[in-house]
């Protein structure tokens, strides 16, 4: 029963954390932080260097790890 529940699980539309829309990406991160992050701050992050998947989605994961080497870089 285990395996049909992930299978089902697995493929229901929703939200995919690796190929996520600007705006969807900026409602998911504000409702994180806790703070507004509108899709204007994400694109200014692309066009900074932020990486995006081919389709212009945004990988949460990557994007996570990019913030990260930038604030470490700055030496904040």
């Amino acid at each position: 029963m285990k395996s049909r529940e992930k299978t089902a699980r697995n493929s229901a539309p929703g939200l995919r954390l690796t190929a996520l829309t600007v705006e969807d990406a900026a409602l998911l991160l504000s409702k994180g932080a806790g703070r507004p992050i509108t899709p204007d701050c994400l694109r200014e992050d692309i066009e900074a260097g932020a990486p995006t998947n081919a389709d212009g989605t945004i990988n949460l994961v990557h994007y996570a790890a990019w913030l990260v080497k930038e604030l470490t870089g700055r030496g904040d």
